[in-house]
């Protein structure tokens, strides 16, 4: 399986085949609304901004498996998004990124890339950045700001 191979809806339901994105560098990340690190999303939207143009997406995942920090409907999610850090990059509809409903995306990303304490997601905002061709070649913790990736985007750019 390759990154290519899979699919997501949009947060209107539309699906997207992640094909749609060869040839891009990309961030994805599991968001949450009501998160310590929420504000993170400022710094997401940034990158995003700045490399847009540069064959650069960020896909956002919603996700509420971590202290119910995304309770929302997906309309009150994306809402809130754009409202509060006018986010213009693609946000998915809400998912599960572990356990047995994990989303297959993350079941994908976890299996190349574990994390510091095995493959499960521990937190929101867990990163991973995937290159042209669609290999995963970082994962980045929660805590690690959209600014600290920036010199690693650069590089596959």
């Amino acid at each position: 399986m390759n990154f290519y191979d899979f699919a997501a809806n949009k947060m209107n339901g539309k699906e997207i085949k992640m094909e749609e994105y060869k040839g891009k560098v990309i961030l994805i990340v599991n968001t949450a609304s009501k998160c310590g690190l929420t504000p993170q999303l400022e710094g997401l939207e940034n990158l995003y901004k700045e490399y847009k143009d540069k064959n650069f997406e960020i896909l956002g995942f919603p996700c509420n498996q971590f202290a119910n920090q995304d309770p929302g409907t997906n309309k009150e999610i994306s809402e809130f998004c754009l409202i509060n850090y006018g986010v213009t990059f693609m946000m998915f509809e809400k998912i599960d990124v572990n356990g047995q409903k994990a989303h297959p995306i993350y079941k994908f990303l976890k299996e190349n890339a574990k994390g510091t304490f095995g493959s499960e997601i521990k937190w929101n905002f867990t990163k991973f950045l995937i290159d042209k061709e669609g290999n995963v070649i970082k994962r980045y913790a929660p805590i690690t700001t959209p600014e600290k990736i920036k010199s690693d985007i650069e590089k596959l750019l």
